[in-house]
């Protein structure tokens, strides 16, 4: 098709210069006797010819009717119209996808923007820093430096293969691993992209087994891709997955908070089409600073060092003990003792 592309247009092109230079003639050609004259012989014997004998005698071939040149020419330019129509669809709908701005279908055949990216490039151009460095999968590199203003540790431009397997093996590790990781490259926030609520099939999870298979090229011992998997070799994202996926990084920034949305135990996610465990991961190192509308786009602070000297588990056990302490300390309203 490719190759047959450029004769087609050059075809149709000529077709219809051929067709316009018909029929946009004004001009009626002049008869025989009109061009050249005739004696008066002539004349007498043509008055005496009936009119449909001298049509078969002298044929005039050709559309000279001045309607039927409008009608054809008319035809012609209404369908170069919807052409130019036509290839403007296509252009913006099949061959330009942009990845920052979604569309969908609404029941009713209106088109739904979903802005999530932008939504969330916004925020962090808004409420961060301006120095503040973000730590994304390289995809999303461009889009945070040119959107959203801010560095990043990887990008689209980044040719050091180290370097972005430091990010496959920060989301790709536990939170013991990943926070020395983030620490050591001055990263300030972590973005993510989810696509369970809305059935967003490019997110990270989807790419995250590259971001593994990158990080094992340099880190072998560390990073294993065979241990995301199930025992029957199946990626899950379930009751079924692997500890080391619901342990890495990646798995808790996607699901975190993702149960309160749903009833009881009844999480899903839509674009792996499974139901996640009952019992949400948990964060210890990051803290949610920011979720998109439709929960495309998950932001998240990294955590300061504790003032205490303590490891960020402690520091979060500690208080969600103490407020189950502050908690089973309420009473209920005193009484008067009456004698």
């Amino acid at each position: 098709m490719l190759t047959l592309t450029p004769i087609v247009c050059v075809a149709a092109a000529i077709a219809l210069s051929q067709i316009l230079d018909t029929y946009l003639v004004a001009k009626t050609p002049k008869t025989d006797s009109q061009a050249h004259g005739s004696s008066d012989v002539t004349k007498n014997l043509a008055q005496a010819v009936p009119d449909t004998l001298r049509s078969t005698r002298t044929p005039l071939v050709g559309i000279y009717s001045y309607g039927s040149k409008a009608m054809i020419v008319g035809t012609i330019m209404s369908y170069l119209f919807l052409f130019v129509l036509h290839c403007t669809w296509v252009t913006s709908n099949a061959y330009s996808s942009p990845s920052v701005v979604l569309a969908s279908r609404l029941p009713d055949g209106s088109q739904h923007i979903i802005d999530d990216y932008r939504e969330a490039y916004y925020w962090l151009r808004q409420n961060t820093a301006e120095n503040a460095k973000v730590m994304s999968w390289w995809d999303y590199g461009y889009q945070i430096g040119g959107m959203a203003d801010r560095p990043t540790l990887v990008d689209n431009n980044t040719w050091n293969n180290t370097h972005i397997a430091t990010v496959g093996k920060a989301m790709s590790s536990r939170e013991e691993v990943s926070y020395p990781i983030m620490r050591q490259h001055e990263v300030d926030y972590v973005l993510v992209v989810f696509g369970g609520l809305l059935g967003y099939s490019g997110d990270d999870i989807n790419k995250f087994l590259w971001m593994v298979r990158i990080a094992e090229g340099i880190w072998p011992d560390e990073v294993k891709e065979r241990d995301f998997f199930t025992p029957r070799g199946e990626y899950r994202v379930d009751d079924e997955a692997t500890p080391t996926m619901r342990n890495s990084l990646m798995y808790k920034m996607s699901y975190y908070n993702y149960n309160a949305l749903f009833p009881a135990g009844q999480a899903q996610d839509r674009v792996r089409g499974s139901r996640l465990p009952a019992q949400g991961p948990e964060l210890s190192t990051l803290e949610e600073a920011f979720t998109s509308e439709n929960w495309i786009i998950r932001i998240y602070k990294v955590k300061d060092l504790d003032n205490l000297g303590r490891d960020h588990q402690s520091a979060v056990a500690f208080e969600k003990g103490g407020k189950k302490k502050k908690a089973g300390k309420r009473r209920g309203p005193r009484v008067l003792r009456v004698e």
